[in-house]
């Protein structure tokens, strides 16, 4: 495989808000320290935080003119001396937060596309223990929905450890509830997922016959809805991709013991209008709330082992499919909301 010794990259502008991405030209070290491995980038997935940064909605502090973006699919271009769990061809992705290896490292977040340089650019170079291996039956624009969305989807599901859960109430149709919904369908729990407009949830729904959709902007009473559609036992799990606000609400929604409100995102912001008297409901149902930073490596890993053996196709969560010079376009189609699932720019074949 050529190695060159320039590449194309994207990073964002400065100046006032909203800011935007544009082209640049990065430069190969000539050689690898002993543990890096260089990535030949071959597809790039969108997350909101991807946009929210260029429009000053993210609540933590990026780098100035930084690579944006998390999630890649890429191929093991060449390998430092001392590597040992790669070799070149293998598929392969970089975990989302380098500081996050067993999900006890107590050390600052270092995540990609923010305060760590990103992934929207031809080649990256990082060290071995940031890699995980992909599964092998997916494509380069399927695997590269998994670093973010993916492992945040599973972490919100508390990686499947519950005891026969039943059905997961999923806010929204971006990509986390979308990950999250293949992964319920694969694990036998009915997903619940919700949407103000009945097209998406009449596409959704034809992903399974277990699938149930809830448009909230026209049913008046959300928890009743809910105990129909679970026979008025409510919810094992309900990821929260709004934010605060609907804490209380959410947790409404729970069955009556054990069950877990996961908030992995703000989409309607990070305020809410309610008393700290409404967490006492948390109490009456023995239920958890749990703050998502999507996972560790360790979940990325035991993800892609429950993709590759149920051969999950994740085809269904890849909405859109742009040019790496039309990346611009694909931030803006994102923060349109007019997509269902994973934008993806396909970076080089």
């Amino acid at each position: 495989m050529s190695i060159p010794e320039t590449y194309k990259a994207f990073r964002r502008t400065t100046g006032g808000l909203p800011s935007t991405i544009s082209p640049s030209t990065e430069h190969l070290p000539r050689e690898l320290g002993p543990r890096d491995v260089l990535l030949k980038i071959h597809a790039v997935s969108l997350n909101f935080r991807d946009v929210a940064m260029l429009h000053g909605r993210y609540p933590v502090d990026v780098i100035a003119r930084g690579i944006p973006c998390s999630d890649a699919a890429a191929e093991v271009a060449a390998i430092g001396s001392a590597v040992k769990d790669f070799t070149i061809g293998d598929h392969v992705s970089v975990i989302f937060d380098l500081s996050n290896l067993t999900g006890c490292d107590d050390e600052p977040n270092r995540a990609l596309g923010g305060d760590v340089e990103g992934v929207l650019r031809e080649y990256a170079i990082f060290e071995d223990k940031y890699i995980v291996q992909l599964p092998k039956h997916l494509s380069w624009e399927e695997a590269a929905t998994i670093t973010c969305a993916g492992v945040t989807a599973w972490t919100a599901l508390d990686g499947l450890k519950a005891a026969k859960p039943r059905s997961a109430l999923l806010q929204g149709t971006g990509g986390v509830s979308l990950f999250a919904l293949l992964i319920c369908l694969a694990a036998g729990i009915r997903p619940i997922i919700t949407s103000s407009s009945n097209k998406k949830l009449e596409d959704i729904q034809k992903l399974g016959s277990d699938v149930r959709g809830i448009n909230y902007k026209t049913v008046s009473d959300l928890a009743s809805e809910v105990k129909r559609l679970t026979d008025d036992k409510g919810v094992d799990f309900v990821i929260n991709n709004t934010g605060p606000a609907s804490i209380p609400e959410d947790i409404g929604f729970l069955r009556q013991r054990g069950g877990l409100v996961s908030l992995v995102g703000f989409l309607a912001g990070t305020d809410g209008d309610w008393q700290p008297s409404a967490l006492m409901a948390l109490m009456g149902k023995f239920a958890k709330l749990k703050g998502i930073g999507v996972g560790s490596k360790e979940d990325y890993v035991d993800l892609n082992r429950f993709l590759t053996e149920k051969k999950v196709s994740l085809a269904p969560l890849v909405d859109r499919v742009f040019s790496f010079d039309e990346s611009p376009a694909a931030f803006e189609y994102l923060y349109s909301g007019r997509h269902v699932g994973k934008v993806i720019i396909k970076v080089q074949d």
